[in-house]
């Protein structure tokens, strides 16, 4: 039987709590202009792209390994305390996972910069399939280049 598991990271952002949130919010819009090189494109198919029900395909570029198109499920969001979950529900994803959600939360620092936690859980289609390492990373540095993007275009 294949297993499941749960992965889970930290990332130090020198952006305030405030600015990468709203950032991940945006990211609809955001991540293909600011990063071409991974998002062709994110359209949102059903609601507002933010709420929870919302769905969004992800078409990645070159700069994404595994994945080239994703269809995400916003499934839980509390603006208060800066956290969404979602749930890969199609795409290339599901060739490796049966199950596969992610969860972001966006903290404070005494200094006024943000600790980041990212976190997925998964079941893998078959005992092959290696533990989704490659996306933690491709997420902790998605989330360094938001923090430098945000960075550079300080308003």
């Amino acid at each position: 039987m294949a297993s499941s598991g749960k992965l889970d990271v930290e990332v130090h952002i020198k952006s305030s709590p405030e600015k990468f949130w709203d950032s991940i919010r945006s990211s609809t819009t955001l991540f293909p202009k600011a990063f071409p090189d991974q998002y062709k494109s994110i359209q949102v198919l059903e609601g507002d792209g933010k709420a929870p029900g919302s769905i969004r395909l992800f078409s990645y570029a070159e700069g994404s390994p595994l994945v080239k198109v994703s269809k995400e499920r916003i499934d839980a969001v509390d603006e208060a305390t800066k956290h969404v979950a979602y749930s890969v529900i199609d795409g290339d994803l599901l060739k490796y996972y049966k199950t596969f959600k992610g969860f972001i939360s966006v903290g404070s620092k005494e200094n006024g910069e943000s600790l980041v936690k990212w976190s997925c859980e998964y079941e893998k289609a078959s005992d092959d399939v290696e533990v989704p390492h490659v996306i933690k990373d491709f997420v902790v540095k998605n989330f360094k280049e938001v923090d430098e993007y945000i960075l550079d275009h300080k308003a």
